[in-house]
């Protein structure tokens, strides 16, 4: 029995959320005393794949050529399938990201196994197997019986620190001369010249409480002096003040950033969706029973107009010091 852990990667490169997914499929596979390999998709070179090895993976079995240099769920699916059955793996892992939830379900058709979506830590027991996930938009927190053989979990993003265990790793490669893709991708378009809201690990966001769109230079400069990312609720991009790719909530962007500024947002069920992952939520508000306040770990209540500019001087001054 093993583990298997899609390690999914961005132009070849590995994001931080992919040595959470290694870190967690080795933490799940110590925890039941199985062994843990990763699945790599594409073209990665050697020494990026190494770094898999100080996050407890052994072994990366690569697919890489034409067939899967652009993402098809089927092709992806029936790769991931055919080195769980190799592997006899009972435990399938994967990012609970746009990628994740493409294939995941492909793969539980494969396997026959059962899916928990969106989980936050290693399962509280094994036998029978319960694991952890939100619900209600990320208000409560349910603990989820898989009773199929072979199980498949996607991890929520930033719900798992990091763990350090390096070793040796090697790298074996897979045959896909029989995959043909039926997709075509022709054109790819690419956010350049900003960070990407979904990676950003701080996100300061703006609300309807800032007033007009003219008022938006303090939190894109708060955020840059953060080295963050911009976001905004959806009346906001609704009105035309921010561009729809900055929305973030149930209907948006859904993030889970160590950092979060709800700045003029009064914090909707459906905004809440979205960023109720964060770690940290700080918001700044001048009504003192808006909703945000209850999510939130510290609070401002007061004008933003106000509040922004003396946040901003005294972490100015902290920078200069």
């Amino acid at each position: 029995m093993s583990v298997i852990v899609y390690t999914e990667n961005w132009d070849g490169k590995f994001k931080k959320f992919t040595f959470e997914l290694a870190s967690y499929a080795s933490g799940l596979a110590e925890k039941l005393g199985m062994e843990v390999t990763a699945v790599s998709i594409g073209k990665v070179e050697d020494d990026e794949l190494k770094k898999l090895g100080n996050y407890g993976i052994r072994r990366v079995l690569k697919a890489e050529n034409g067939a899967v240099d652009q993402f098809d769920t089927k092709i992806y699916s029936k790769i991931i399938a055919d080195a769980a059955e190799k592997e006899n793996a009972e435990l399938i892992v994967m990012a609970n990201n746009n990628a994740g939830k493409a294939v995941a379900p492909r793969l539980s058709v494969r396997l026959k196994a059962g899916i928990a979506s969106a989980v936050t830590d290693l399962p509280e027991s094994t036998s029978p197997f319960v694991i952890k996930k939100r619900v209600f938009s990320g208000s409560a927190i349910a603990s989820i019986e898989l009773k199929t053989g072979k199980k498949i979990l996607t991890l929520a993003q930033n719900s798992f620190d990091l763990s350090e265990n390096p070793g040796d790793l090697s790298i074996e490669n897979i045959e896909v001369e029989g995959y043909s893709s039926q997709v075509e991708v022709r054109e790819v378009e690419k956010q350049s010249g900003k960070l990407l809201l979904t990676d950003a690990e701080i996100v300061v966001s703006g609300g309807r409480g800032m007033k007009s769109p003219d008022n938006w230079a303090p939190i894109e400069e708060l955020a840059s002096l953060l080295g963050g990312a911009t976001a905004c609720s959806r009346p906001v991009s609704d009105e035309g003040w921010r561009p729809h790719e900055e929305h973030t909530g149930q209907t948006g962007k859904i993030i889970a950033p160590n950092l979060y500024f709800a700045i003029g947002i009064s914090g909707a069920t459906q905004h809440l969706a979205g960023i109720s992952a964060s770690k940290i939520i700080v918001a700044i508000n001048n009504d003192k029973d808006a909703p945000i306040f209850d999510a939130a770990q510290y609070g401002i209540v007061g004008d933003a107009s106000k509040v922004l500019p003396k946040l901003l001087e005294a972490l100015r001054e902290s920078k200069s010091a």
